[in-house]
């Protein structure tokens, strides 16, 4: 396979992986590294990639598992999420700064639940993965990334009710 071909490949999901590796390092020059060495070691393997059922798939968990080694070797347990593109760009201001204020209290709320928690609502919600492409990436099966998905968006709406009702958390 020559590159451009290699491209034509992996250009409809490079995007997936940069977002995946941002979310997981918050720096974008970490997640560019990222994204650039779970391309070039794609690239290594481009005479073998016929033999997997979804490349976006082997992407997704390369990214995941590099993104992780990294957080492991520079600073475990700091994982923040970040996401950019919650507000709406046609709203009012009002709605963008109420949109900024939700986004904000679901990011914290985020930081707080389990590390594979956090990564499954970023895929399915965020990424709106299926659940068999992240059952495959995560190693689980897909009844048990459904019910940690479920108990995840659980703890976010309770905590958000909970901060609505009653103030600040």
């Amino acid at each position: 396979m020559n590159q451009k071909e290699f491209m034509q490949l992996v250009n409809p999901f490079k995007d997936k992986v940069f977002r995946m590796a941002k979310r997981l390092l918050v720096s974008t020059e970490e997640a560019e590294d990222a994204t650039q060495e779970v391309l070039v070691k794609l690239w290594y393997k481009n005479d073998n990639l016929d033999e997997y059922k979804s490349i976006e798939a082997v992407a997704m968990t390369m990214t995941k598992n590099y993104c992780l080694d990294q957080l492991k070797s520079k600073r475990a347990g700091n994982m923040r999420i970040v996401h950019n593109n919650f507000t709406d760009r046609e709203a009012g201001l009002q709605k963008q700064v109420e949109d900024k204020d939700t986004w904000q209290w679901v990011e914290r709320i985020m930081n707080d639940l389990p590390e594979q928690q956090k990564l499954i609502v970023q895929m399915r919600d965020i990424e709106e993965m299926e659940f068999e492409e992240i059952s495959a990436i995560l190693g689980m099966n897909e009844s048990a990334v459904r019910t940690a998905l479920s108990r995840a968006r659980k703890a976010i709406r309770e905590t958000m009710t909970k901060t609505h009702h009653y103030g600040i958390g």
